[in-house]
Parts: structure tokens; C-alpha cells; sequence
């Protein structure tokens, strides 16, 4: 039985699979360069950054949520500002709002799936507060109730979202589009702009 069953040597498979890596950094890097030349994007970025720096300076908090891949990064991305980043300092008020199970199913069940967002705006956010709402597509049900519930609470929405935005580009305040249709291009794309985020909201709240 050879090692590698589907491949005819070692070698092939080797040269298969760093082709495969060579292929997807260079994916990753020129989606980075692409926002890198768009000034348009830097912009509502900037804008971004300072609405959640403002947020903070007034007491505010920060919510997140998002499915699946995205609901990892809205639970890393309040991990980061929540517990630390790059400085020790004082704990920021910031949350994914999927992290409670029990109340996450309590909503599922009792209100359906769509609501489990929506639900947890209206339990968790107040007016002056920023929600980022993560979606590849756009289009989750759930993710489009949270920003309207988010709207009519007066909580200022900045979504996170693949090439078109979907339906959610309308229900939002701010919105950073990454260029691509491909979801695993668009999430790493997301955790970096994440990273980005709690490291100017540190360097501006903790110089």
C-alpha cells in the first residue's frame, strides 16, 4: 500500500500540495493589496475604526455575532478586546452574542433561529453602542434582523461582508466589503481587519 494512495510518489504529492499553498497566499495576499489601493475602502475603514474608539470613550460597548467561521471571529475579536491584544490594560466592554448557549437555544426554540441576534440587541444593547455584524454573503436572516433591531435602538451598525454586501449593505451604517465571493478568502480577510481593529482601538485608548 503506497503512502500516499491517490498521488503516484511522495514527490508528486509534495509538489501538489505546496502548489496548493502557493496558490492560496497569493489569493490572500492580492485581496490585502486590492483594499490596500482602495481608497474608498480606506475610508469607511477609518471611519469604522473611529466609531468604535468613540463608543468606548463614552462607556459604550461593543456587540458582535455572526454564523459559523464568522461567529468564531466576532468571539475572537471580543476576546481580543475584552481580555487583552498586544497591551495589558484595562478590560473593554465587548461581546459576542452567541456566546450564551443556553440562551441562544432558549430564543431558537421559543422564537426560531432568525431571531437569536435580534433578540440579543434588544436584551444587551443600548443606544450609543456599535454592533458588528459578520456575513460573507450578506444575507442571513438572523444577521439582517440584528441590524434592523439595531436601527430602530439607535445602535450605529458596521458590517463585515463579502463582495456584494447582500441585503445587508442597506440596513447598515458602515460596511467593509472584501472584493471576493470566496468564503474562506473573505474570513481570513475579516480576522485581519479584526486584528487591525484592536490594535488602533488599543493604541488609542491606551497610548
Amino acid at each position: 500500500m503506497p503512502k500516499y494512495p491517490y498521488f503516484c510518489d511522495e514527490l508528486n504529492f509534495q509538489y501538489v500540495e505546496r502548489e496548493i499553498f502557493r496558490q492560496r497566499l497569493r489569493e490572500s495576499i492580492e485581496l490585502k493589496e486590492q483594499l490596500f489601493d482602495d481608497p474608498e475602502f480606506y475610508a469607511e475603514f477609518h471611519k469604522g475604526l473611529h466609531t468604535i474608539v468613540e463608543c468606548f470613550k463614552r462607556g459604550g460597548k461593543l456587540l458582535l455575532c455572526g454564523n459559523g467561521g464568522s461567529a468564531s471571529d466576532a468571539q475572537h475579536i471580543s476576546a481580543e478586546l475584552s481580555g487583552r491584544f498586544l497591551k495589558n490594560r484595562s478590560p473593554l466592554s465587548a461581546e459576542a452574542l452567541h456566546v450564551n448557549s443556553s440562551f441562544v437555544t432558549a430564543v431558537a426554540n421559543d422564537f426560531g433561529y432568525g431571531e437569536v441576534f435580534a433578540r440579543g440587541v434588544e436584551a444587551f444593547g443600548r443606544m450609543g453602542d456599535v454592533l458588528i455584524l459578520l456575513s460573507t454573503s450578506g444575507n442571513s436572516d438572523n444577521i439582517l434582523r440584528a441590524a434592523d433591531k439595531a436601527r430602530g435602538l439607535g445602535i450605529t451598525t458596521l458590517a463585515l461582508t463579502g463582495e456584494t454586501g447582500g441585503a445587508l449593505r442597506e440596513k447598515v451604517d458602515m460596511i467593509w466589503r472584501i472584493p471576493s465571493t470566496n468564503t474562506a478568502r473573505i474570513q481570513e480577510i475579516h480576522i485581519f481587519l479584526g486584528h487591525l481593529m484592536c490594535e488602533y482601538v488599543e493604541k488609542s485608548l491606551f497610548p
